[in-house]
């Protein structure tokens, strides 16, 4: 189906290019996520049966700032894959103006189905047939293709978010961490508290005064 004036404007066109854009961010985010994590089990020591024994391989320790990147490419897997969600939750709002317009609300329907436990269940086989039907009568979407530059711009954007999120995550764990370890000064103090001190004394006390 060649692109025109009216599917490029076509608002569901639109939201299905805005949708691949945020979706295929997400996969990039997640492959990266999936090296970090990969090297951080390979880091971490294993045990191995040696004959009579357990021995452990001599395998370095993941440092701490290999810990904080996966955290980071996790959370901007997560908010990666979340905006693609938001576009594809706007999706029933969304009115097509062509039949390409059609096309791309199906294409994101039936695209959504790997997210689901049993995508061989109704009705998303159907939908998918509905789909090639539509495409054989009035053709496929354009492909949509994304420069580098604008999945670095969008993976940036995303690394961006989750290093202010783990920052601020490690801010909170932090101050708790010193809330939970800071002991009044009444605490501390040698002298007993009023109400700790021995009925005996009080009552000499009184009498001193006196």
């Amino acid at each position: 189906m060649a692109p025109s004036a009216a599917t490029k404007h076509d608002p569901a066109m639109v939201l299905w290019a805005a949708w691949c854009r945020a979706r295929h961010a997400s996969r990039v985010l997640c492959r990266a996520q999936q090296r970090l994590e990969s090297r951080i089990m390979s880091n971490t020591g294993i045990q191995v049966l040696a004959p009579g024994q357990f021995t452990r391989q001599p395998t370095p320790v993941v440092a701490p700032d290999g810990v904080r990147q996966y955290a980071v490419a996790q959370d901007a897997e997560v908010l990666a894959t979340t905006e693609a969600l938001k576009f594809q939750d706007a999706l029933p709002e969304v009115a097509a103006l062509s039949l390409a317009g059609v096309v791309a609300k199906l294409e994101v329907i039936v695209g959504a189905d790997r997210d689901i436990d049993d995508p061989t269940d109704f009705p998303w086989p159907h939908l998918a047939s509905v789909l090639r039907d539509l495409k054989a009568i009035a053709g496929g979407l354009p492909p949509h293709e994304l420069g580098r530059s604008t999945t670095r711009a969008d993976v940036a954007r995303h690394l961006k978010q989750a290093i202010q999120l783990v920052e601020a995550v490690g801010t909170e764990e932090a101050s708790g961490h010193a809330r939970q370890n800071a002991t009044p000064f009444a605490e501390t103090s040698v002298f007993p508290k009023p109400a700790e001190i021995p009925a005996e004394f009080r009552g000499s006390s009184r009498r001193r005064s006196a």
